[in-house]
């Protein structure tokens, strides 16, 4: 099969010939349709992610496919998604809905479990409460937006950069800015922040009392320490989110988390926004349109 194959640390992607994987004791081989970009495939790549695997790897943690039978699927399978074929666990296997292309099934498992996780999990959510979302427009951004609106919460997006904000309130967005614009007075009750450096440390203050900041990623810089005081003062908490850890320690609640998010999205109330795909030999395109920032929605590979 042909698979993308990184070699080292900043080093560029081979295109290559590889040994086709030989499924195991319950797993099941997935022809792969489309994988999903994560902005961790980018941190592995630049040597940043705390859980380095061994190179050479074949990155890659969401994918679509077929099953030998044809039965349509998606699962989260990292790393081993940048390649025409996949081993994946059965217990991984996701249902494609009827009528969802393969792009957006490999948009959604990872992508839309870090943003629903801590909404019902971690964060206590009412009804008319305000969650403002960083990096809004990207893949886990839009994603965020379309699940708080479904949990009944109010969105204010915040961007990059002028072109992305119309994404952000066609997504259902009731407020959109650019970062340096985001009002003085903002106040909200959780802020969903894959950004990371300094908007994670402005976000504090923009908690109202009893707020969360939910810390998912660091595309923007390494977090900042908080000292207690900094949250006990103004009555207000952080959580994180890992997938792939809650994952080997969780599984029953990432399976049921799962569930309810299938349910949404035969119901309509969420749908993976995919905004550009490549197919796998232009691997190099995708991973710099997502490292640069410029990406909207899910960046996608079609092997």
């Amino acid at each position: 099969m042909r698979a993308a194959v990184l070699s080292e640390v900043d080093g560029p992607f081979e295109l290559r010939d590889v040994a086709d994987p030989v499924p195991q004791d319950g797993e099941a081989l997935v022809r792969v349709r489309a994988a999903g970009i994560n902005f961790l495939d980018v941190l592995i790549r630049r040597g940043r992610y705390p859980q380095m695997p061994e190179l050479p790897v074949v990155l890659g943690a969401e994918l679509a496919g077929e099953l030998e039978d044809g039965t349509r699927v998606m699962a989260l399978h990292t790393p081993g998604a940048y390649a025409e074929l996949a081993a994946v666990p059965r217990g991984a296997l996701v249902p494609l809905p009827d009528g969802a292309s393969f792009a957006e099934g490999a948009g959604f498992v990872l992508t839309f479990l870090t943003a629903y996780v801590p909404l019902t999990r971690q964060v206590v959510l009412r009804g008319g409460q305000t969650v403002l979302v960083h990096a809004a427009a990207g893949g886990v951004g839009t994603a965020t937006i379309q699940v708080a609106r479904a949990l009944g919460a109010r969105v204010v997006a915040a961007v990059g950069s002028p072109e992305k904000l119309e994404v952000c309130r066609e997504l259902g967005a009731e407020e959109a800015y650019v970062y340096d614009e985001l009002p003085d007075d903002l106040r909200v009750d959780v802020v969903a922040d894959p950004v990371g450096g300094e908007l994670f440390e402005a976000a504090v203050a923009r908690l109202r009392p009893l707020g969360t900041l939910v810390a998912i990623g660091y595309a923007g810089g390494l977090w900042p320490e908080l000292q207690p005081a900094q949250l006990v003062g103004r009555n207000v908490g952080v959580q994180g989110v890992y997938i792939g850890r809650l994952l080997r320690h969780a599984p029953d609640v990432v399976a049921a988390a799962t569930g309810e998010l299938l349910e949404l999205w035969r119901a309509g109330s969420i749908r993976p926004f995919v905004g550009a795909e490549f197919p796998l030999a232009d691997v190099e395109q995708a991973h710099e349109l997502v490292e640069s920032r410029r990406s909207v929605g899910k960046v996608v590979l079609l092997p």
